[in-house]
């Protein structure tokens, strides 16, 4: 019960960091803001995904066990041979296949400076195409539901 709530706990503190944009979208915006990149780091974060191909590698190993069983002895015990492989499959494929797997995002963390003078730290998904350094000019693009984006000011 302890690991499960501690899943729960991660699952809701690393949920929010996720993009919870579309490409493509029109997204309405409130407000956006000019100012200079104070500084940047990398950050990375982990989020546990449940394995939604759980059930089909349990069956496969099901059906694998069965076939194997029903290679053994003749009759009901040929049957027998086939129920306990099948059952052997399912819980070694389920035992080896995990509920959870962890997915890995890469983030950066952004202290800009804005031209009315305030600070906002902003982190956002790392995206290879537009790297941010100190001293950049950004424009800090407020979006509505408190979504917030920084992109280079040409």
């Amino acid at each position: 019960m302890k690991a499960l709530s501690t899943l729960l706990m991660a699952l809701v503190l690393v949920a929010p960091l996720q993009a919870n944009y579309n490409r493509n979208s029109a997204v309405p915006v409130q407000q956006v803001v000019y100012g200079d990149v104070e500084s940047v780091r990398e950050i990375q974060r982990e989020e546990l995904v449940e394995d939604r191909n759980r059930g089909w590698k349990v069956f496969g190993g099901a059906l694998l066990g069965g076939v194997i069983g029903h290679q053994f002895g003749g009759g009901s015990g040929q049957d027998v041979a086939t129920v306990l492989g099948a059952l052997a499959g399912a819980g070694v494929a389920d035992r080896r296949s995990p509920a959870y797997q962890t997915r890995q995002y890469r983030l950066i963390e952004m202290m800009i400076l804005t031209e009315p003078g305030d600070r906002v730290m902003v982190v956002q998904d790392r995206d290879p195409g537009m790297l941010f350094s100190a001293g950049d000019k950004v424009r800090v693009v407020y979006l509505q539901g408190d979504q917030v984006r920084v992109d280079k000011a040409y």
